[in-house]
């Protein structure tokens, strides 16, 4: 390694007292290390006169070589740092439609105080089937709708939406609120049940109990269909209050949100876990013990 040291030197500078400064020894014997390694490699390296030193053709093919040896070399400190230090698992984390993002926020927080040992990813679904997904031990977590009822699963419950009407603007211009007796001459109109958190089930029936019966039920997966029936007129829908939730995008003209001051509705949103991995010894014990510091104060919206 010293000799291949001392011959790239030498080639980089074409001068004996110039490489020899550079590695700090006297010229002379550095002129005979390079002997001794042309003299082992059966090749003349350089071509030298009183005023001009050049490589030779071997010189010149044995250059990079000599560089690519030195810098293989030179990388295994920090290869043999990575080769011991302990490998980071990639884990899944669930994340349902329409987060807010001040939850957002706090899953990248998970995201940091975890980086040393979980790279934390995240992955798009529903919330019954990221619960199950946690459950059979394909999410090591997951933010979903609640009530989550699987007893394998442990929740913290971090976040509440208020709920409001989203109701034709031009009907209720002006207006800052609503009262389910002023909804009852328009359909309640809800997306598929199975894009639907269940927590909407019981908003229906609850509007059915309060004696707004008139339903409008459509097949699309997409929550933009039930904003084209408000837009139209023909319908009023339950979505989140908050203007900085993504479920705001869905607002078409001639839609607004308002609170419906005689029906409180709330949504709320959980991180599940399985609790026998978050047991002590678990292989989630460190991440759901960071995640319970992390969302241990309620988000409200």
């Amino acid at each position: 390694m010293l000799h291949l040291r001392y011959f790239v030197a030498v080639a980089e500078e074409l001068n004996f007292s110039q490489a020899a400064r550079k590695l700090h020894m006297a010229a002379s014997p550095l002129s005979q290390r390079i002997k001794d390694l042309e003299r082992e490699l059966g090749q003349p390296l350089f071509e030298r006169s009183t005023h001009h030193v050049a490589l030779t053709p071997a010189g010149a093919a044995l250059l990079p070589m000599a560089r690519d040896v030195l810098e293989r070399v030179n990388s295994i400190p920090w290869r043999l740092r990575e080769a011991v230090r302990p490998q980071r698992a990639t884990l899944l984390i669930g994340m349902p439609s329409g987060v807010h993002p001040a939850l957002r926020a706090r899953v990248r927080d998970l995201e940091a105080a975890c980086r040393e040992s979980y790279e934390l990813k995240r992955w798009p679904g529903r919330s019954t089937g990221l619960a199950e997904a946690v459950r059979d031990g394909r999410l090591a977590l997951a933010l979903a709708r609640l009530p989550a009822s699987d007893p394998a699963l442990g929740v913290i419950e971090v976040m509440r939406e208020r709920l409001g009407a989203a109701v034709p603007a031009d009907r209720f211009a002006g207006r800052e609120s609503v009262t389910l007796d002023e909804l009852k001459d328009l359909p309640y109109v809800a997306t598929a049940s199975e894009a639907m958190p269940a927590a909407f089930d019981e908003i229906d029936t609850r509007l059915h109990s309060a004696g707004l019966k008139k339903r409008l039920r459509i097949n699309s997966s997409d929550y933009s269909g039930a904003s084209e029936l408000v837009s139209g007129g023909l319908a009023f829908s339950v979505t989140m209050l908050s203007a900085e939730s993504p479920m705001q995008l869905y607002r078409l003209d001639n839609v607004v949100v308002l609170p419906v001051v005689d029906f409180p509705a709330e949504l709320a949103t959980g991180l599940l876990y399985r609790t026998d991995r978050a047991e002590p010894g678990g292989d989630l014990e460190e991440l759901v013990a960071a995640a319970y510091r992390i969302f241990a104060d309620e988000l409200r919206a």
